[in-house]
């Protein structure tokens, strides 16, 4: 079903180039990169581009590909151009012995005003290949989208067929934030697709952000018979912010997703009237 925000109206393949600078100041522990411009970039209707960049760094964990997102930026959007420029530089701080472990990843994006971005393709770089203070200039062909595992979190399922309804309960959420902040709240929201038509959503309260955050909130939804039809839950979690708010990570499960969570949807439909709990990858 694919029902994860960026999978929605993304190309089957990608096509185009990317173009960017990396720069690391070994006395200043300073990384550089800039970001110049694209070239080649499929002719979509009203395709506004931009590049999302996010340092990424490899989670100390027996989980090989959790991902910590060290810093996150976002260039200027340029209206309709297949080979826009973009000139946009960003710069943060950098421990040399943290590079190893370290990668960059930019990816095209085609801004939509409701957020709801179209991924044109991506391009990784790992950080050890960098040489102190000599610039690398780089023009790479776009690879398709990927998701990156940034923590997990656990649900349980439950269906309760006399009332036509699905229990969904939110209990704990991982996350990979470097450091925690006490300051920093996060909540989840529910959506769930019966059929290709999608509910009305719901949403949890607001929790401080752990390294394990408890939230152990049910929430129900109205699913028509039978319930093995092509149904699927996506749970967002968001970090808030005064007047915004920022993806941490998201999780699809349900029929018609991957093994592991089509496997979840099964074990609860053998288990009426039974919760069955199950860790899922959040995934941004």
């Amino acid at each position: 079903m694919g029902i994860l925000a960026n999978d929605l109206g993304a190309p089957d393949r990608s096509q185009g180039k990317l173009r960017f600078s990396l720069l690391y100041n070994k006395k200043q522990l300073e990384l550089i990169l800039t970001v110049t411009g694209a070239l080649g970039l499929p002719r979509l209707e009203y395709s506004n581009t931009f590049v999302q960049v996010r340092l990424l760094s490899q989670a100390t964990s027996s989980s090989s590909d959790l991902q910590h997102i060290v810093h996150e930026w976002q260039t200027q959007v340029v209206k309709t151009d297949s080979s826009p420029t973009f000139g946009d530089q960003f710069a943060c701080t950098l421990q040399e012995a943290d590079l190893t472990k370290s990668s960059i990843k930019l990816e095209v994006k085609c801004f939509d005003k409701y957020s709801r971005h179209i991924p044109l393709g991506e391009v990784r770089v790992a950080l050890n290949t960098l040489k102190a203070f000599e610039s690398m200039e780089f023009c790479r062909e776009l690879q398709k989208a990927t998701k990156d595992t940034v923590g997990e979190v656990l649900v349980s399922l439950k269906c309760l067929p006399i009332s036509q309804r699905i229990e969904i309960g939110l209990l704990k959420v991982k996350t990979t934030f470097l450091c925690n902040n006490a300051e920093k709240r996060i909540y989840a929201r529910i959506d769930v697709f019966c059929n290709l038509h999608k509910q009305k959503h719901q949403k949890s309260k607001p929790k401080t952000l752990a390294s394990m955050t408890v939230f152990n909130e049910t929430f129900f939804f109205h699913l028509p018979e039978p319930v093995v039809w092509d149904c699927a839950v996506l749970i967002s979690i968001y970090e808030m912010h005064p007047k915004s708010r920022q993806l941490v990570g998201q999780a699809a499960l349900g029929k018609g997703e991957s093994d592991n969570t089509s496997d979840h949807w099964e074990r609860m439909m053998r288990s009426i009237q039974q919760p069955v709990a199950k860790w899922h990858p959040l995934v941004i």
